[in-house]
């Protein structure tokens, strides 16, 4: 695994207030969520990577070097700003054919990547309308289009779902995994949301209050717990009942009934407990983790 971004001991302040508190973490290949509520740190860091910024102290470096002090790397970057951002009088087709000459592509050349790039984010019907006319989707589309237009190593996101229907979200989060997967781009998906990270990145960062408070892939906060959830039709009380009898614990969870796996044995006693109380079994399963479960600290 490549280094792709790497923070250390990373703080930042505004006068008095502390944005990143000498934070340390690296980001590899791979499509890497930064997630954490608002205020957390996280644009600041993406900022901070971009070379928009300078830390206070401590260092964040781009395949090894510090972007706020050296130029050549952050054409290695690319960004997708939150706000709103992008010019309306003119179409998506000029503005990222403009884009692409701007880093250096000749005309012709900018004019068929310009067109490839608005296919892949699915624009190619609408390139040639005035951005004004777009709708926020749209426009959040011709944002990630322009982060890609110079072919960078990685592509920082923020908040990249901002201001989307619950459609229009997993349309753009499938737009990011494609672009990750399919093309080899390496992303930092910046989020408060924990569905988008789940659902989207291979590892996660999290930050809180600006310190780092998990790092790991994403699989390690999901995994498998050694409780196996039960729901079935109806007589929960009789079940729970029969358990007992055979020596196993359930206990009402939600809607299901919760048993702490101890030995394989426990399946033949939850069989014969269905059968004896003709229960009817909806489900029978290990509970997940969920990223939510990180901030109530179950993990």
């Amino acid at each position: 695994m490549t280094t792709l971004l790497e923070a250390k001991s990373l703080t930042k302040r505004y006068g008095q207030t502390i944005a990143l508190e000498s934070v340390d973490f690296q980001v590899q290949d791979g499509i890497t969520g930064l997630l954490g509520p608002n205020g957390a740190g996280k644009s600041t860091a993406i900022k901070l990577f971009l070379g928009l910024l300078k830390p206070t102290s401590g260092s964040a470096e781009v395949l090894g070097e510090r972007p706020y002090e050296s130029l050549g790397v952050r054409a290695r970057l690319g960004y997708m700003p939150e706000h709103d951002c992008l010019p309306t009088a003119i179409t998506a087709s000029e503005f990222l054919t403009h884009m692409v000459q701007v880093s250096g592509i000749p005309p012709a050349q900018a004019r068929t990547r310009s067109a490839d790039i608005l296919r892949h984010v699915g624009l190619e019907e609408e390139r040639y309308r005035p951005i004004g006319q777009y709708s926020t989707g749209m426009k959040q589309r011709v944002k990630l289009a322009q982060s890609l237009a110079h072919d960078p190593v990685v592509v920082l996101l923020d908040e990249p779902t901002a201001g989307l229907d619950p459609g229009g979200r997993e349309e753009m989060l499938q737009l990011i995994r494609r672009t990750g997967h399919d093309f080899g781009i390496s992303i930092i998906l910046s989020s408060h949301l924990m569905g988008d990270v789940e659902s989207t990145c291979d590892r996660i960062i999290v930050l809180e209050g600006g310190h780092v408070t998990e790092d790991g892939a994403v699989a390690q906060f999901t995994r498998e717990t050694e409780t196996l959830l039960i729901d079935v039709d109806a007589n929960p009380e009789e079940l729970i009942a029969a358990l007992a009898n055979r020596g196993v614990t359930a206990v009402v969870d939600g809607v299901s009934l919760a048993v702490q796996l101890v030995d394989e044995e426990q399946y033949d006693a939850i069989r014969d407990s269905l059968v004896e109380t003709n229960s009817r079994l909806r489900r029978l399963s290990p509970r997940r983790h969920q990223l939510t479960d990180i901030f109530r600290g179950e993990h």
